[in-house]
């Protein structure tokens, strides 16, 4: 089978879109893709959301986004897991061009979370969680990313600070990037000193929500013209696994057995592993997802993974760069689009395009997207074809 290679990507800003439609998001984002792909025509469209039923009232976003985009007739269809539902969507595209059925396939990840405020926002997104045992008790997404960073802070006698190295390093990082929410300088002082959310999660532990629509165009490479303008990124590895959805249905609550299995296989899929990883675009959602993913994942042990945040090792010049452009801290958490803003960022870095974020000599990234507090976790590994 030939490579199924990235022919185009675009995106919106992430934000506050109150302007902006959910469709005209997602269209500007696949038009800008399909420009950057020279024109290509996609066959197929698969559409990764979370809360549009719920905060747009609105399902079918296949058709509504093919109907809008000129691309009506086309198959398109909506995929949805939460928080990884991005990477469900890619995924779901990479088989369909792996079977042969598609020749061209884009994938658009799109979120619109400001279409309400307050206590509806809230519940929305907690229905990400098991809304028998948890959501119906209160528990937000928040609620149960605090109970695992104190469980973690226990068991691996860590302080809260501990963890400021994650955001202070998507700040810096997305102080270049111009689809970044915040584009300010943490410091690590300020992190010290900002009010909790919930104990001991606090403010700057979080990543914002926003607005933003993502896009890719995809392909076999054999299909790319002669006089394709990019350097090719083809997806070696694309994988899926599950998790109980309930937090307590674990059997660690500390190890995210749904990342740790997806990515062992997309190391299989590709015959690499993650010492051969240039950048690792993670979830980090909150601080301590990024330590349990940095851990899932291979690049640090049981209860280390917090160290690299503490000790330089995760920035642009560290042994494995995370959140290149500013992560979910910093870029802004467009839920269910998260996925595709990774896979759009690492093309980026692959192309050799990233600019003063650029990753010295990248040839291969990783990206992960997890569903809630970890029950679906997609892994893609990409590289750059030389």
């Amino acid at each position: 089978m030939s490579d199924i290679v990235v022919a185009g990507i675009g995106q919106t800003a992430v934000g506050e879109h109150w302007e902006r439609s959910l469709r005209e998001l997602a269209h500007f984002s696949l038009e800008a893709a399909i420009r950057d792909a020279g024109g290509m025509r996609p066959e197929a469209l698969y559409v990764g959301n979370m809360l549009a039923p719920a905060l747009s009232h609105q399902t079918q976003l296949g058709a509504l986004i093919a109907d809008f985009s000129g691309l009506r007739g086309i198959e398109a269809m909506t995929v949805e897991a939460a928080g990884a539902s991005g990477g469900a969507a890619l995924r779901q595209a990479y088989l369909a061009l792996a079977s042969g059925l598609v020749s061209v396939a884009a994938v658009i990840g799109v979120e619109k979370m400001t279409d309400q405020v307050g206590p509806g926002v809230e519940a929305a997104v907690a229905a990400a969680a098991d809304s028998d045992w948890e959501a119906a008790q209160g528990l937000t997404q928040t609620g149960l990313a605090a109970l695992l960073m104190r469980r973690y802070m226990h068991e691996h006698g860590v302080q809260q600070t501990d963890f400021a190295g994650f955001s202070v390093n998507a700040h810096a990082n997305a102080k270049t990037n111009p689809n970044a929410m915040f584009r300010n300088t943490l410091k690590p002082e300020a992190f010290a000193s900002a009010p909790m959310v919930a104990e001991p999660v606090n403010m700057f532990d979080t990543a914002p929500e926003g607005d933003g629509a993502a896009a890719l165009v995809l392909t076999r490479a054999d299909l790319l013209p002669a006089d394709f303008p990019h350097i090719p990124v083809r997806i070696s590895a694309s994988s899926l696994a599950t998790d109980a959805l309930a937090v307590h249905d674990r059997k660690d609550l500390l190890t995210l057995s749904a990342a740790r299995i997806s990515a062992r296989r997309a190391y299989e899929q590709a015959g690499l592993g993650s010492d051969e990883m240039d950048l690792f675009e993670l979830h980090d959602g909150y601080t301590v997802l990024a330590a349990l993913s940095l851990e899932a994942a291979g690049f640090a042990e049981r209860g280390h993974g917090w160290k690299l945040a503490r000790d330089g090792q995760i920035s642009l010049k560290g042994n494995i760069p995370i959140s290149t452009f500013g992560g979910l801290k910093a870029r802004g958490n467009p839920g269910g689009a998260t996925g595709i803003y990774q896979a759009v960022e690492v093309t980026i870095q692959l192309r050799g395009q990233a600019g003063s974020n650029q990753v010295e000599s990248a040839r291969r990234g990783m990206i992960q997207c997890l569903g809630g507090s970890g029950a679906t976790a997609v892994t893609h590994i990409m590289e750059r074809v030389e």
